[in-house]
């Protein structure tokens, strides 16, 4: 990994008694695409303001590239940022608009003209450079705004939910777009998201945001599969999460007796000790679905409750005799031959290897 770009060491922002940022110490590096993301008031938006320098932090430190940027004026940075309502100006062409920085910095006017037709035709769209951006679909609109971002040729882009406003299929392109450009240019992307599909589709590292906290930080698969807390495993993907007490633990798995039956886990690192109580998490995708019992070390007794079908995939949710909620997500092909009727008993079965046990809190 790269030097760090930016430091965010022990930041904290109020606003008066409301804490919106707690004590945020991160690492963002050079060329990396970083997604910040949690639900709405988590501090995701309130972190990339203050990177942005449209606000201070109460408390701490926040550099970038080894400079203290607490007191530095948002136009005296480089961090571009993409707003989530494009904020083009309207009564300017496309062209106009990708413009307007440049010309803000004294650009000549051949020169700046030169450069954002140069930009427009990398988000292939030179053909409306002379259109009014209020006649452009959202999709076009999108790419004009990080034209005119990406023409000042900044070492870091702020991207604040900037797909949020797009219909699904633009949106799945436009990751696509974004994707690229963060690859070829090299330069770091710092995007602020609720949608878990896109910071998983398009970052290299994932911060996931709790009231103000950091939750959890690594990389989307490792999130997706080893969520650290119940937090992020309630927050992230299709979780099973069940709870019980550590009846025995070695390196071999670590036996935890729950309401619903015994069950192992693989043993985390510091392993947890007997009798402490325990919660661990099975994604959905990795739970297998039976008419008998397997006779596995790891199986359930649930009845269907019903069922999400969504093209090709489909997610089972059932409940076991105690109460216990249970998701099973398969392929839509795989499941032909079951008995989908709500109120049909399944049993159901994953590896010790998938079951991974939560850190306390």
């Amino acid at each position: 990994m790269t030097n760090p770009l930016v430091t965010f060491r022990n930041v904290e922002k109020r606003f008066g008694d409301f804490v919106a940022v707690r004590d945020m110490t991160l690492d963002i590096h050079e060329g990396e695409f970083l997604a910040i993301m949690g639900s709405s008031g988590c501090g995701k938006t309130t972190t990339l303001r203050m990177l942005a320098g449209l606000e201070s932090p109460t408390a701490g430190e926040i550099r970038i590239g080894g400079r203290l940027m607490n007191d530095v004026r948002p136009h005296e940075r480089d961090t571009p940022l993409v707003w989530q309502s494009l904020a083009l100006f309207p009564f300017l062409s496309a062209r106009e608009n990708v413009e307007f920085g440049l010309k803000m910095r004294g650009v000549a006017a051949a020169e700046r003209k030169h450069r954002a037709l140069d930009w427009l035709d990398r988000m292939q769209i030179a053909e409306f450079a002379e259109r009014n951006v209020a006649t452009l679909s959202g999709g076009q609109k999108q790419r004009v705004a990080l034209a005119r971002s990406l023409v000042m040729e900044p070492q870091m882009l702020l991207l604040d939910e900037p797909l949020s406003a797009l219909d699904a299929n633009l949106v799945i392109r436009m990751q696509g777009v974004l994707t690229r450009l963060q690859k070829e240019l090299g330069i770091t992307f710092v995007y602020v998201t609720h949608s878990q599909s896109e910071a998983f589709a398009m970052a290299d590292r994932v911060v996931i945001m709790s009231q103000g906290d950091i939750a959890q930080t690594g990389a989307p698969r490792d999130i997706y599969r080893a969520p650290a807390n119940r937090f992020v495993a309630e927050f992230v993907g299709r979780n099973n999460i069940l709870t019980g007490t550590v009846t025995t633990t070695n390196t071999g798995g670590t036996e935890i007796a729950t309401p619903q039956g015994n069950f192992t886990a693989q043993t985390p690192t510091p392993p947890p000790q007997t009798g402490q109580q325990v919660s661990f998490t099975v994604s959905a995708d990795l739970v297998s679905l039976s008419g008998d019992a397997p006779g596995t070390v790891n199986q359930a007794r649930a009845t269907l409750i019903s069922e999400e079908f969504i093209g090709s995939v489909v997610t089972l949710f059932l409940e076991g005799p105690e109460g216990q909620e249970y998701k099973v997500q398969m392929q839509e092909r795989a499941l032909t031959g079951f008995d989908l009727t709500p109120g049909t008993d399944f049993w159901l079965s994953w590896e010790p290897g998938n079951a991974n046990i939560l850190e306390a809190g």
